[in-house]
């Protein structure tokens, strides 16, 4: 790799980094939840689950949640993928819990199912933690990627949540795309 392209790459996993320190949420401090590899089942669409997936048993708080994603994903007027991506960054966020502040555990001031923070712009803490108001402000941030319908999961996810963990998104996929099937149409 020639030295410009080598500055080019660690430039941009430095920024891409720096902002997930200063702007990410905390997905890396939620409740610890037991999440098992599942193998990715191939889909009759175009874009496939990247890598290893998880899954985890939903309970009826997260079952309510999902419902609550899906009716602001199709209030926006947006596809089923606009869902997908929404569900799966939820899962990684908050494991699609809505929650509050977390104490010592929290990353700076995240709240809420995508753990979106007051201090950079997502709302007020009443807001982000209603998850109506908190997808619909995640799909604004979605609508503003170009492309996004087309991209990898965790590339879309990433642009809107700018984590440290930029990756993490991808394992959620498969979960996300059953529980839209399941859901969408109920």
């Amino acid at each position: 790799m020639n030295t410009i392209m080598r500055k080019s790459v660690l430039s941009v996993a430095g920024l891409a980094f720096a902002g997930g320190v200063f702007a990410g949420p905390i997905a890396a401090h939620a409740n610890p939840v037991d999440a098992k590899p599942v193998a990715a089942a191939v889909q009759g669409t175009a874009l496939k689950p990247q890598g290893e997936q998880s899954r985890i048993t939903l309970n009826d708080e997260q079952s309510a949640n999902v419902k609550a994603i899906i009716a602001a994903t199709k209030k926006a007027g947006l596809p089923e993928r606009a869902a997908v991506i929404s569900i799966a960054t939820s899962l990684q966020e908050s494991k699609l819990e809505n929650l509050g502040h977390l104490g010592d555990m929290n990353d700076h001031d995240s709240l809420g199912l995508f753990q979106q923070r007051p201090s950079s712009g997502w709302g007020t803490p009443e807001q982000i933690t209603d998850p109506a108001y908190s997808t619909t402000a995640f799909l604004k941030g979605l609508k503003q990627v170009d492309g996004w319908q087309d991209m990898p999961l965790t590339e879309a996810a990433q642009t809107v949540q700018v984590s440290a963990y930029p990756d993490a998104y991808a394992q959620w996929e498969q979960q996300a795309t059953d529980l839209v099937g399941q859901h969408w149409n109920s």
